[in-house]
């Protein structure tokens, strides 16, 4: 099994309590926010060894292991920034102001974060980036996790509301049946206006 204890367990054994992992799902969708989760896990907890990367993962047990993640943890947090946001900011800065609304919630009280990728905003507390960390970190899979259930199921809710874009199979994400709706019929109000939603080109990525 691989090692994604390595960065948290060195933490706590610096004395951190509440370090939290930080993920973000959706910044290549053309509609819908992004989504941001945090987890805190209770020093030296071990968790399911299934806990890895949510894209890696089916989702049926992606399900099991939101609930089981959420019953262990310390704190756990999901936020968003809508379309709006990630138009207004570009969708790096919304990714990652979504995951600063996750680690300032109330009673959240991290004293480190551990962030998926390799840059992050700043913040007056300490954090660590980590390239692929939904891999290499169980906080940050954890994070991962929930992220991702939440966001799925918020995509297949929309769908009901325009059926036509597919959204209860791409989640929003670039495909050719959401191409030809758009084409067709346009762009709805969950659409990001910032993203070439003809091309899937993003502007203001950076």
């Amino acid at each position: 099994m691989k090692n994604r204890y390595h960065y948290e367990t060195t933490l706590w054994t610096q004395g951190f309590k509440r370090v939290m992992g930080l993920d973000e799902v959706g910044r290549g969708c053309l509609s819908g926010p992004v989504v941001a989760a945090g987890v805190i896990l209770k020093p030296g907890e071990i968790l399911d060894e299934r806990v890895a990367d949510s894209k890696s993962i089916d989702l049926k047990t992606r399900e099991e292991l939101a609930a089981m993640i959420k019953a262990k943890a310390l704190f756990w947090a999901v936020k968003e920034c809508s379309p709006v946001e990630v138009d207004q900011l570009n969708i790096l800065k919304a990714s990652f102001k979504a995951m600063l609304k996750c680690a300032e919630e109330v009673n959240a009280d991290p004293d480190y974060l551990l962030v998926d990728g390799n840059r992050f905003t700043s913040t007056v507390l300490p954090y660590s980036c980590i390239v692929k960390g939904d891999d290499r970190s169980v906080s940050i899979a954890s994070a991962s996790i929930l992220a991702k259930v939440y966001r799925d199921s918020l995509m297949k809710k929309l769908h009901n509301e325009y059926p036509q874009y597919g959204w209860d199979k791409n989640v929003g994400y670039p495909t050719k049946i959401h191409y030809d709706a758009l084409v067709k019929y346009g762009y709805t109000k969950y659409h990001r206006k910032s993203f070439s939603l003809r091309t899937g080109k993003v502007f203001g990525s950076d």
